[in-house]
């Protein structure tokens, strides 16, 4: 569902599709606002008297098709011209959500008592949502691929948002075909931190809370802002290895990915910053360890929460500078109660976070009292 960490590329692939057609033809300057959307590549919104015009024009990586989704406020008539396309009323007071980044954009705009279904609910970590799970409030509908349409049609959502890997997707054919709303959300394939962020106008258009929506991620950008400002003042610019040891691969963010702009934000210095690309590099131990043997900070070990824990798995890695001076930082640790990872479900929507623990842990003088939200030092 869902990085620092090779982990989360495949976390976060849970699942779900819907509603292929070509893009409408949008005359900007006919809408109320044009396009709202500033950060995310992938996400468009049009705001009109009445509806919304939603396109998502990156639902996977390089996907060659385009969604688009009209959202009707009850009893308005949209043109013509957009009658062939998926229409939804709204605001949505029935909800499926497929991926554990859904789960918070909901909870910050308030309309999480509408969540009515979830996929692996063992991943989601929020107190509020685990609640309403285990009073059953939140069915479960299935695992990965493997959604279960009859408890999906016996639910009978407004629509059920989710994400594909590929356009094969004969689930979601099958929950269309039954009548069901199917929407993309492509959150996952941004790889700005607020881009990421930014797909909470998504839900802002799906609940007619697009006000909401806006002022929380302003409020979540001013502060991202103001602390990749802070962070220059550092004296110093350490450098940061990342990932882990898997399956006889060291897996590691790649130059221009999700987690290596974080740590780029936070004035530091990752080791493979000039790597193109925006997934995973996999690389043998001995290439890791010739060029990070002496990196001064180690962000994000894979699923590593302590020292002994690294060393029983690879004695080789008590070979880092970074192990030997215990600047291991892992963010593994802080999970929900079924054992969901905290970072890959919030840290999407609140990259701020992970860019003031970034600092305060790379540049501890700036942010003496800071206490840390995702990650941890390893025990």
């Amino acid at each position: 569902m869902k990085n620092f960490i090779s982990c989360l590329s495949v976390l976060v692939l849970l699942l779900i599709a819907g509603c292929k057609k070509q893009a409408p033809s949008i005359q900007d300057e006919t809408a109320q606002q044009a396009n709202t959307v500033k950060y995310a590549r992938g996400l468009e919104i049009y705001r009109y008297e009445g509806y919304s015009i939603v396109k998502v024009t990156n639902p996977w990586p390089e996907a060659k098709e385009t969604f688009t989704y009209v959202l009707r406020r009850n009893g308005v008539k949209v043109p013509d011209s957009l009658q062939q396309y998926p229409a939804v009323n709204v605001p949505l007071t029935s909800v499926v959500v497929t991926s554990t980044t859904h789960i918070p954009s909901l909870e910050m705009l308030g309309v999480e008592n509408t969540l009515s279904g979830f996929p692996n609910t063992d991943f989601v970590s929020s107190e509020n949502t685990r609640r309403r799970i285990d009073e059953g409030l939140v069915k479960e509908v299935g695992h990965n691929e493997e959604l279960n349409t009859e408890i999906l049609i016996d639910l009978s959502p407004d629509a059920v948002v989710g994400f594909s890997i590929s356009s094969n997707n004969k689930t979601y054919n099958n929950l269309q075909k039954s009548g069901i709303n199917v929407l993309y959300n492509g959150d996952w394939t941004e790889q700005s931190p607020l881009g990421k962020a930014e797909w909470i106008k998504f839900f802002g258009a799906l609940y007619c809370l697009e006000e909401k929506a806006e002022t929380l991620f302003n409020t979540i950008v001013k502060d991202y802002n103001e602390a990749a400002l802070l962070a220059k003042k550092a004296a110093t610019k350490p450098t940061v290895l990342s990932g882990a040891i898997y399956r006889d691969q060291w897996y590691l963010p790649q130059g221009n990915s999700w987690a290596a702009l974080f740590i780029k934000d936070a004035h530091a210095g990752y080791l493979w910053a000039d790597t193109d690309g925006t997934g995973s590099l996999n690389l043998s131990f001995e290439a890791v360890l010739d060029k990070a043997e002496n990196a001064d900070y180690w962000i994000g070990p894979g699923q590593f929460t302590g020292f002994s824990e690294m060393t029983d798995a690879n004695r080789h890695y008590a070979r880092f500078k970074a192990f030997k001076e215990r600047k291991v930082y892992t963010f593994s640790s802080k999970k929900g109660a079924k054992g969901g990872v905290l970072y890959y479900e919030l840290a999407p929507n609140r990259p701020d976070l992970v860019l003031k623990d970034l600092i305060a842990i790379l540049h501890p003088e700036l942010m003496p009292e800071y206490r840390l939200y995702f990650f941890e030092k390893l025990k």
